[in-house]
């Protein structure tokens, strides 16, 4: 049976939980490769370089950015291609897709490595911790084409119904990139040079991974014959723009913090900010996957015009979002010393601010999930502009007016609180504008879906 024929019959509870376990558990271990990363560097290279490779850590949510605005604008029109049972366009999309991912990720690759200095300095470096940042960025832009592709691959995988797929090569992925970590930094004395390599190294093995999709007898994701179609192009970057803007909202939120943090604390608030930010990491991409699993079903319920589904998803996809919320913050109130000390942090005073940080920071778990959904949905119905002014606000607007007025007026102490609040503000919002409405009698005609049509 295909993707197509299943998610048609089956129940919506069914295809939810087919696509979050594998989601969960594949962002869960990249996370906890992610932040092992930071533990190898820590401990393997020094404080500096671990707060240098958290300054550089924009780059990589650049990159990412490039892969879902592609992936998820492409994902999202070639799984309501599937729905309305027209695989050939979907195909279609697919090889525009990577023909346009291609040809950015060059041309912006080529730019950086030129001013890959002034970079460095405009993400926070300082001339303690530059040596480590250009290290560790000079490799990301190197083989940033292995990091695009395998990012946006994951997302088309999914969306053609192989999450497992997709699960599978991150958890050998981070694996991989754990073990060469280890050996790179602790045997090769490579420090961050080795970690970024090992990075590398262990997406180019995702990506091929990935591949052996296409070896599936009920594949139907294909490279097709190239046409290049300007509405096509133009309707993938509108749909994946809202993706984008996240995480260059992440760089925002690094470079934000960093300057903060450094403003008010100094280099003890740097190596704060950078142990709260790995761990933040690894939270973060656990909402990342709850979100990833319903985007191609809600596309796919959208483009199949099945709008009763879209209500029991959204519903599964909040209880889900709340329980992972509730579970970090617990995990983060009461194990904080523990989590600080994984990282040699020896400091008594770098300990005590990172302590009382992550059990301030961790608030803002409690709302992001639903902030997540509400945005993903929007993409995943091609309706764009809500899920963009959602972003717009989360990311920037309320995050850098929170990030500048309430250290100014309450002290260091609320730099932990910025994002929490800010969580909460868009969180309340949404719950009670876009949800409201959205859960009422023919809400879907005023928050994105035209008509009750699968009542």
């Amino acid at each position: 049976m295909s993707s197509t024929e299943r998610l048609a019959t089956q129940s919506v509870r069914k295809s939810f939980f087919q696509y979050l376990f594998p989601s969960l558990i594949g962002m869960a271990l990249l996370s906890v490769n992610i932040v092992i990363d930071g533990i190898f560097v820590g401990h393997g290279v020094g404080t500096v370089a671990l707060a240098g490779v958290n300054i550089a850590s924009p780059v990589f949510s650049v990159l990412l950015s490039l892969s879902l605005l592609i992936g998820v604008g492409g994902g999202t029109l070639y799984s309501i291609s599937l729905g309305k049972g027209n695989v050939q366009k979907g195909r279609s999309i697919f090889t525009l897709s990577f023909f346009v991912l291609t040809i950015i990720t060059v041309c912006l690759s080529l730019i950086c490595y030129v001013f890959i200095e002034p970079i460095a300095r405009f993400f926070g470096a300082n001339d303690e911790t530059i040596p480590y940042v250009l290290e560790y960025i000079r490799i990301l832009f190197m083989f940033s084409l292995i990091m695009v592709w395998e990012t946006a691959l994951s997302v088309f995988v999914r969306n053609d119904g192989n999450p497992n797929l997709a699960m599978i090569s991150l958890v050998i992925t981070s694996i991989v990139n754990i073990v060469l970590n280890y050996w790179m930094i602790f045997v090769l004395g490579y420090g961050v040079t080795g970690a970024a390599i090992a990075t590398i190294i262990s997406m180019f093995i995702g990506l091929a991974i990935l591949s052996t999709h296409y070896l599936r007898r009920a594949t139907t994701l294909k490279f097709v014959r190239l046409h290049i179609l300007w509405a096509e192009i133009k309707e993938i970057h509108v749909i994946g723009f809202p993706s984008f803007l996240s995480e260059v909202g992440i760089g925002v939120f690094v470079i934000g913090y960093n300057i903060v943090a450094s403003y008010y604390l100094g280099t003890v608030g740097l190596a704060a900010f950078s142990v709260i930010n790995y761990l933040h990491t690894f939270m973060f991409l656990l909402f990342i996957g709850t979100g990833t699993a319903i985007q191609p079903l809600v596309s796919f319920y959208y483009g199949a015009q099945l709008c009763s589904h879209i209500r029991k998803l959204l519903k599964l996809a909040e209880r889900t979002a709340l329980f992972l919320g509730i579970s970090c913050f617990v995990v983060g109130y009461i194990a904080a010393h523990y989590l600080v000390s994984l990282f040699g942090v020896t400091s008594e005073e770098v300990v005590n601010l990172t302590v009382l940080g992550i059990r301030l920071f961790f608030i803002s778990y409690l709302f992001m999930g639903i902030n997540f959904i509400y945005t993903i949905y929007y993409q995943s119905i091609g309706n764009a502009q809500p899920a963009l002014w959602i972003t717009v606000f989360r990311s920037f607007i309320v995050f850098l007016a929170m990030l500048f007025l309430l250290p100014l007026l309450f002290g260091h102490v609320a730099i932990w609180l910025v994002l929490p609040v800010t969580e909460l503000i868009i969180c309340l919002v949404l719950l009670f504008t876009v949800r409201k409405r959205l859960f009422e009698p023919s809400s879907f005609e005023t928050v994105g879906i035209r008509g009750e049509i699968g009542e």
